[in-house]
């Protein structure tokens, strides 16, 4: 007797695809990689970058102004870099440092590649950060407010808190 074509066993494409996707789950959780991994790798990024700038980047936009590498936050899967620098100078010498920054991306990125041996060198953007700006401007700002308190406030402020 032959077998009818209809008795064998074919799995529909419904079936299919559930299986493929159960297989690919675990596949997409593992290409993250691990927090430490990714911490290892942004501290080294970030020290790379530091000597790039103080040794290697010959852009006098660049050398103008003071840049100092503050932070580097790399992606989960190790693909994209964010490099936060502080640029200490008016902001004609910052505008003019980032575009020079801006002009050594794919330069620092293939350095990167060099001297860190990832599987991809990940894409790097360069992104100002203010913030020592802003903490010096309120250290400032309270400093002054400390030297014009008269002195009979700073008397009376004394008294009240009581002394333990």
């Amino acid at each position: 007797m032959i077998p009818k074509l209809s008795q064998t066993a074919t799995p529909s494409p419904a079936t299919q695809l559930d299986k493929i996707e159960k297989v690919q789950a675990p596949i997409q959780e593992k290409i993250m990689a691990p927090p430490r991994r990714v911490e290892r790798v942004a501290e080294l990024i970030r020290r790379e970058v530091s000597q790039l700038l103080v040794h290697n980047i010959k852009d006098e936009r660049v050398g103008n102004g003071m840049v100092s590498v503050t932070d580097v936050i790399v992606s989960g899967d190790l693909q994209h870099a964010k490099i936060f620098v502080s640029i200490y100078g008016t902001d004609e010498v910052r505008t003019a440092t980032m575009a020079g920054l801006k002009a050594a991306t794919g330069y620092v990125r293939s350095e990167i590649g060099q001297r860190v041996r990832l599987r991809r060198t990940p894409e790097i953007v360069f992104v100002e950060d203010r913030s020592l700006e802003r903490g010096t401007k309120v250290l400032s700002l309270l400093n002054d407010l400390e030297r014009n308190r008269p002195p009979e406030s700073l008397e009376s402020a004394e008294s009240e808190v009581p002394l333990q």
